[in-house]
């Protein structure tokens, strides 16, 4: 009797089939991306044997110890009340009038104790090693809200829309061309009138 061979499975398109489905999970996959805080550091400086003088009024002091409460200024605050005091600091405008470092568009209360206009405000945050890494965004997160109400408020002013609408739109690409350029100019001057100062302090050892 002659013997039956052995059924096989064809298997030539396989290969076609891996790819198919290769190309299917990769168009219908989304990718999740990893978000962070945008930070850029200063450029290096050339040596200079003048230190930059900061006037004590002109720093808002932040600190966060390692149980995550919150001391501004020397005295304990809820996180809930923080911006409102970044805005305050920063829109102090409390240089006197007639004087170049005079804030014209300032709307604070003017303390003579306080920052003398937004672009002499400077922020530093000082966190300890323990802090929390929620606390820390949640700290950094009502900071620059302060700065972008402010901005906000002046953009809306000059040019009859928001600073954070306008630049959420030209990172997305919904306005491009000579109008975007034309509104890219427009935020640079918003934010030279309001400048980004955050300084972050070197993280306090345990003991310190």
């Amino acid at each position: 009797m002659a013997r039956r061979s052995t059924p096989e499975v064809n298997a030539g398109s396989m290969a076609d089939i891996a790819f198919l489905l290769l190309i299917f999970f990769l168009v219908t996959t989304t990718i999740e991306k990893d978000k962070g805080i945008a930070r850029q550091l200063p450029p290096p400086e050339p040596p200079n044997d003048e230190d930059v003088i900061i006037k004590e009024k002109n720093l808002f002091i932040v600190n966060v110890n390692k149980d995550d409460q919150l001391l501004v200024e020397e005295e304990l605050m809820e996180l809930k009340d923080l911006r409102q005091s970044a805005i305050d600091f920063i829109d102090n405008g409390g240089a006197p009038s007639g004087t170049a470092e005079y804030c014209s568009f300032c709307k604070g209360a003017r303390s003579p104790e306080s920052s003398d206009n937004p672009n002499k405000a400077v922020i530093s945050v000082q966190n300890d090693r323990l802090t929390s890494y929620e606390m820390y965004i949640a700290v950094q997160n009502e900071l620059v809200a302060a700065y972008n109400f402010l901005r906000d408020r002046e953009a809306q002013r000059l040019y009859g829309w928001e600073f954070t609408e306008m630049k959420r739109a030209i990172d997305e690409g919904e306005i491009t061309g000579s109008k975007a350029e034309d509104i890219q100019e427009k935020l640079e001057n918003v934010q030279q009138m309001i400048p980004l100062k955050l300084s972050e302090a070197e993280p306090k050892k345990r003991g310190e």
